[in-house]
Parts: structure tokens; sequence; C-alpha cells
């Protein structure tokens, strides 16, 4: 069975994405070749990765583009994995190597766990982990707390109604000070 990742960046203050629905706040302008040769390193596996809508179309604007060649191992990876994207609204997908879901979420992701691969990683779409919590499918939370306070967004388990306790496996800290923290539920 492949495992389910959450990876996602969240401001010292519990936001991944600001009050606009705006993830830049994630990328550290302050260069650290430690942080960049770990991000690399995260978009060379052979995983599969997860969206929802919203999400989706914020990474389908960027990583195919000319702009997304300013790191090019981490464009390289997020276009050539496969990807899957949950909508009820979307009609169609361009992004290559993606396939458009409209099912139940939870069965589908049950699925797709069951299917051989290289494991599947949650990026933003905190729509998505809320409803995947209360199921248990949710294998690993590996979270890069970023220096920046942004006062008001969207917390990853926002409309997750019941507790999640968690233990803490890894942590690790850079020079640009992020810090990841890497969880597994406990069960």
């Amino acid at each position: 069975m492949q495992r389910l990742v959450v990876f996602n960046s969240i401001s010292l203050d519990g936001y991944f994405a600001d009050a606009h629905g705006d993830m830049g706040f994630a990328h550290n302008p302050e260069q650290d070749a430690e942080f960049a040769a770990f991000t690399s390193s995260n978009a060379s596996g052979d995983g599969a990765l997860l969206f929802g809508r919203k999400t989706y179309e914020l990474m389908e604007r960027f990583w195919p583009t000319p702009a997304a060649k300013t790191m090019p191992e981490v464009a390289a990876g997020m276009n050539r994995l496969r990807k899957y994207v949950f909508s009820r609204t979307l009609k169609s997908v361009s992004w290559q190597n993606t396939v458009l879901l409209k099912g139940d979420l939870v069965s589908e992701v049950r699925r797709i766990k069951s299917e051989p691969g290289g494991g599947i990683a949650i990026l933003g779409s905190g729509s998505i982990i809320a409803q995947l919590v209360p199921d248990g499918l949710i294998d690993e939370y590996q979270i890069v707390v970023v220096p920046r306070v942004l006062g008001s967004g969207r917390t990853m388990f926002e409309g997750l109604t019941g507790r999640l306790s968690l233990k803490l496996t890894k942590s690790r800290s850079f020079r640009n000070g992020n810090v990841l923290l890497c969880y597994e539920p406990v069960r």
C-alpha cells in the first residue's frame, strides 16, 4: 500500500495560504543551498501528487511555464509526476500526466493508495486534507514552517471537526530560518 504524505509550508502563525489563497509567502527569498537541495530531492521521486481544484489551478499556472525553469529539478518533477485532481467543477485538465477525479474522495484515495507506486503527496489542498483525516488515510505530515507571519489565511485543517493527535518523528532546521517538522498520526 502506498503512503499518503502531506507536504506543506505554513507561516509561523499557522496558515498554508494567505487570505487570498496565495501560497507565495513560502518562497523564502534568503538563498539557502541546503534548503534548495532538500526541495530538489523531494521532486526526484517516482510517486504521484494529489490536489484539490484550487491548488491544482495554482500549480498548473506556474510549473509548466518558462518561469518555473528557475527551479529546474523541481519543475521537471512537478511536470513529470502523475497528478490526481479532485474537483466537482472542472470539466477537463490540461497539465501533462493529470487525471481528473470526480468520484467520492475517500473511496478514490483508498483505491489509489492500494495501487502499486512510489507514494502520494498532497501539496496545499487544505480541504482535501480535512476530508481525509477522519478516515485515517494520511500517513505522514511534513510541514515546513516559514519565518513569516501572515495575520490571516487558511489552515490545512480548515473544516476539521474532530481532534488529530500526532507524534513528531523528525525535525530539521535550515539556514534561511525554515524548519521542517515531520509527524505521524497517533493511532
